[in-house]
């Protein structure tokens, strides 16, 4: 692109996009009005970051044709990133009024996203058909978009029209009243929990009041001050009662003061008033006050007690602070870290009712000796406590979704085989305590579902509890080698075909597997099928399942005879397939049976590869390709006179000789022999 045209070069481009879209989906602390519109351009954008990704990661020189959308593409994420900068900094009662106008923004910016891909060359651009196929869903359904504007802010922004009207009457003419209860439900709602949050709301209007006083928005000046008031009005009225009374540790005081039903406990707001430096670790991520009771919840993040139980009554499944989805709502009291409160609070002459004051009399330096000694032991019981308390809860949470598999409907069973998928997902003890629950037979049940979802979820929790090896033998002696085979071979989902390919390399690290897969009439064809039909992640799980069961010496000529030579050599001149690593190393083995060495031979292409493999592979790239060369050429004078013909190959070798690895320099140096033996015998050996 010439310079001065106004466009980025290239690298530069895709840089620049793909830091701006990171910024975006990395964004903390999403608004709390808006969420549906800023949910939406995130996850557009997210897809849009895994296209830039995959073009930066190949070689290929972006198409001139593709840098006008790219440009286009940059301007409107750089405008989505301010647009949801604006919605997070602005306030949320202003922004719930003017919830129309910003819907519309986000609907503009997603047409300007359609119209951009419209122009995208997908066909000149180096990504895999997963990233052809999301793009091309992604245009089409920009280009459909429609203005989303959320019905639930619909109604939240009519009601606050209607308490900014009774706040404005009862100012006037001194009649008329406030809905509290009301108040307090759609402040609750767009993120107003605590003083300190109607505060910050008050400042972000008032922020605003002079922005929009200096583009002479006099009716809007009006109703913001008219929603200061408000917000005003029901901070003093809601949370009067948080006063002196409340330092003193009196229960009696810690309610507001309406008649409003709340499930809000704000009394750890007095202890932000008296202890300012409370260390940040000791600080609740939902309140930011001291923890008073710290829980665990699935995640592994820590929130106070009344915090988080609030945050999931009111509907929440996810982990406020990473918005993982919570794969049990069980709260796991954090005993460490409560010690280390409690200790905090002692020695800032901090009461609570869960932390006394301590008499302050002097301590001799026996006592103090023995608080140490007594520390350090409630802190090792502590942490055996935590520790047997979640194994427990797994446990539990493990039993119940058992019982769910056995007992519920379609959608209960799909719901408790995605549960059982994401807690097998990680951790050694879960692996086991779900298998000690009794979930693998159940499991191993629904891979024969015609529900496609239920299918994909079973077949991938197995694949997750064979992690473990012991419940390796228990998937095999539950049945599940027939119906895993079945799921790779005409598995509903392709997600489902792939993990059951995975689901085989796993279960085939035992060696008694081997033979029990290789047996298998179906088992290694499907391997092929997929190898051969696969995405990219489907070709890698097959060719490691198949490498896995080749290690053993019976399994190799039924590889062979399912067609997979000519398939992994045609792999490894595909740069996209990704597996050209995998592909040699399963050569390599194919070829210590006699059928896999015969057919191999026969390639007229294979020789001319490896030795471009040898220049440009990977470490073990070139160590399989050198094994595979001196394999062909023993008793090959065919292969070795082929391999002599190709100029590239004998400095290849030597270079190999020289800065290869130990076990590529051994291979190279007999290679470099069996060669110079072949040239002796027609009197022209190698220089």
């Amino acid at each position: 692109m010439a310079a001065g045209s106004g466009f980025l070069p290239p690298g530069p481009l895709l840089h620049s996009l793909i830091h701006v879209s990171d910024e975006v989906c990395s964004m903390e602390k999403l608004p709390f009005v808006q969420q549906r519109n800023v949910s939406a351009m995130i996850r557009r954008i997210r897809l849009l970051s895994s296209l830039f990704e995959e073009i930066q990661d190949s070689s290929n020189k972006l198409p001139p044709s593709s840098i006008l959308c790219f440009t286009e593409l940059f301007s409107v994420l750089q405008k989505t990133k301010l647009l949801i900068q604006v919605c997070k900094d602005s306030s949320s009662l202003w922004s719930l009024i003017q919830t129309e106008r910003i819907s519309e923004q986000f609907h503009v910016l997603a047409k300007e996203m359609g119209r951009a891909l419209d122009i995208l060359p997908l066909s000149l651009l180096s990504v895999t058909a997963d990233t052809r196929e999301q793009v091309e869903l992604l245009r089409k359904q920009a280009k459909r978009a429609e203005s989303i504007v959320d019905s639930r802010e619909t109604k939240r922004k009519d009601d606050v029209l209607e308490l900014m009207a009774a706040n404005n009457e009862k100012n006037s003419k001194n009649k008329g009243s406030v809905d509290l209860a009301k108040a307090e439900e759609i402040f609750t709602n767009i993120g107003l929990r605590y003083p300190f949050d109607y505060e910050e709301e008050i400042a972000r209007l008032e922020t605003e009041v002079q922005r929009q006083a200096g583009t002479g928005g006099l009716i809007a000046v009006s109703n913001i001050n008219n929603l200061i008031s408000l917000v005003s009005y029901s901070k003093s009225v809601l949370f009067s009662n948080i006063d002196s009374e409340r330092f003193c540790g009196n229960p009696a005081a810690q309610q507001p003061s309406t008649n409003a039903n709340r499930s809000i406990d704000v009394s750890a707001y007095s202890l932000q008033v008296i202890a300012p430096n409370i260390p940040d670790e000791f600080r609740c991520p939902i309140s930011l006050d001291l923890m008073r009771d710290p829980v665990i919840v699935s995640s592994g993040h820590t929130y106070d007690r009344n915090s988080i139980a609030q945050w999931i009554n009111s509907g929440h499944h996810t982990c406020p602070k990473s918005g993982q989805r919570l794969i049990h709502m069980a709260l796991i009291p954090n005993y460490a870290l409560k010690s280390l409160v409690h200790q905090w609070c002692q020695e800032n002459n901090i009461q609570t009712e869960e932390y006394p004051l301590l008499a302050s009399s002097s301590s001799s330096s026996g006592v103090e000796r023995s608080k140490s000694w007594r520390k350090s032991m409630e802190n090792a019981i502590d942490h055996i406590s935590a520790a047997k308390a979640v194994v427990d809860a797994v446990k539990m949470t493990a039993e119940f979704l058992v019982g769910k598999l056995a007992t519920g409907s379609l959608d209960i069973q799909r719901q408790a085989a995605y549960e059982l998928r994401l807690l097998a997902k990680t951790g050694m003890d879960n692996r086991r305590i779900i298998a000690e629950a009794g979930a693998i037979p159940f499991l191993v049940t629904l891979l024969t579902s015609q529900d496609a979802r239920i299918q994909e979820n079973a077949v991938t929790a197995l694949l997750n509890l064979s992690i473990h090896d012991n419940n390796k033998i228990l998937i095999v002696a539950a049945g599940a080698v027939d119906h895993i085979i079945a799921t790779l071979e005409v598995g509903k989902t392709m997600e489902a075909r792939e993990n059951a390919a995975a689901s085989i390399f796993s279960l085939s690290m035992l060696d008694d597997c081997k033979v029990i897969i290789g047996a298998h009439p179906k088992a290694i064809s499907a391997l092929v099928g997929l190898l051969r039909d696969g995405t990219t992640a489907g070709k890698r799980d097959a060719s490691t399942a198949l490498l896995n069961l080749a290690v053993y010496n019976a399994n190799k000529a039924s590889v062979v005879t399912a067609g997979a030579v000519s398939l992994l050599i045609d792999l490894l001149m595909d740069d996209k397939a990704g597996i050209t690593d995998d592909a040699l190393s399963l050569l390599a083995l194919l070829l210590g049976c006699p059928e896999g060495l015969q057919e191999i031979r026969q390639s007229r292409v294979v020789v001319p590869l490896l030795v471009d493999l040898l220049r440009f592979g990977s470490q073990k790239g070139k160590e399989n390709s050198i094994t595979l060369l001196l394999g062909l050429c023993k008793d090959g004078e065919e292969v070795a006179g082929r391999l002599l013909m190709n100029p590239r190959s004998i400095p290849s070798l030597r270079d190999l000789a020289v800065d290869g690895s130990l076990k590529a320099r051994r291979k190279a140096d007999a290679l470099l022999r069996l060669l110079n033996r072949c040239c002796s015998h027609s009197r022209n050996p190698i220089g």
